[in-house]
């Protein structure tokens, strides 16, 4: 009988400290967004080099990837944080999959340099401090990037570190970035972002 008491109160100490423990949290933001994100890029096949300097570890680049039109056809346009871009037009099998690149067709993605072993990013490229698309206005306020891994939102003035998660390192208070759940096989390998 005193073996079964001593047990309950065991556990029962244990779910409390589990319950204070979560409690003491307080206000965390998810790692990853439930927001909808859907890219499939095989560079094996399109070749993209700005692209790939962002799938390659420790090389300090990320890109924006922008779903737009090119002379008629759906491609990806490709941005670096070096001021380089190239866009690659989307094959029959690009064409069939439901692309969804973040909030507002636009997405960066990179190595931190900061982790070892290093951590791809994929973020979405709107401001998540100024972008509403819960709301009627559809405003964009795409970040800016720069060569230092820095994005910045023109309207709100904040400065966030792509390279330490998305957290804003300058500015007010607020979210820090969008992050979705991404990873590459390689500079020319396949990117996923969802």
């Amino acid at each position: 009988m005193m073996r079964k008491s001593m047990k309950k109160r065991g556990m029962t100490l244990l779910l409390l400290s589990l319950l204070l423990g979560i409690m003491a949290c307080g206000d965390v933001q998810n790692e990853f967004t439930s927001k909808r994100c859907f890219v499939l890029f095989d560079n094996m096949i399109h070749s993209n080099a700005v692209l790939a300097g962002a799938m390659t570890p420790n090389s300090g680049i990320y890109v924006r990837i922008t779903l737009t039109f090119k002379d008629g056809a759906r491609c990806f346009l490709f941005e670096n944080n070096q001021k380089q871009s190239s866009t690659s037009k989307l094959n029959a099998k690009d064409e069939k999959r439901p692309q969804v690149v973040g909030q507002n067709d636009c997405i960066i993605v990179g190595y931190s340099m900061l982790e070892t072993p290093a951590v791809f990013y994929a973020f979405d490229a709107e401001c998540p401090n100024c972008y509403m698309s819960d709301q009627m206005d559809f405003r964009s306020y795409r970040l800016q990037m720069s060569s230092s891994h820095i994005a910045s939102c023109n309207a709100c003035k904040r400065k966030y570190d792509l390279g330490n998660g998305g957290m804003i390192i300058e500015g007010a208070n607020g979210k820090k970035l969008i992050r979705y759940r991404a990873a590459t096989t390689g500079p020319y390998g396949v990117l996923s972002v969802n």
